[in-house]
């Protein structure tokens, strides 16, 4: 798989429709980050007229993962990955089109290469922030990935 804002929201739509189905798209993937938006509807709503938790977390995942799985790729090493743990703040009522963005695909690029030169699982922690259309910070996620070689 070609890594494409197309082609990940087609692995969106095929591996995780619950994400797809509640809006959660990719917008960009750039050397440096990856942003996603979601957007508060009917189905991304929970009952305070603000996007649920889990949709936030969705996209915010998705952000992470996606620099993860490309770097992977970009290694050609057989890498499995698994998030091992996670933490949300959340500072305001996400409402209308949020954006998520990780700006962390340096730190991705050398935890895989500790990987395959140490041949030994690595963690880190990967951060995504989530702006509303003002650009007020609405929440922040951090993922911590685990990352292993398999045999």
């Amino acid at each position: 798989m070609k890594f494409t804002v197309q082609n990940i929201n087609r692995f969106l739509f095929l591996k995780l429709p619950i994400a797809w189905i509640a809006g959660v798209r990719l917008t960009k993937l750039t050397p440096e980050a990856a942003e996603a938006k979601a957007r508060l509807k009917w189905l991304s709503q929970n009952p305070f007229n603000s996007m649920y938790f889990a949709v936030q977390a969705m996209a915010a995942e998705l952000t992470t993962g996606v620099l993860v799985m490309r770097e992977i790729k970009e290694s050609r090493q057989p890498i499995s990955m698994l998030v091992a743990e996670n933490s949300a703040v959340f500072h305001k009522k996400a409402r209308g089109k949020i954006t998520f963005t990780c700006n962390d695909a340096a730190l991705v690029k050398a935890i895989v290469n500790d990987a395959v030169v140490s041949k030994n699982g690595q963690t880190v922690w990967l951060n995504s922030k989530a702006f509303d259309e003002e650009q007020n910070c609405i929440s922040e996620f951090k993922f911590k990935w685990t990352l292993k070689l398999k045999s």
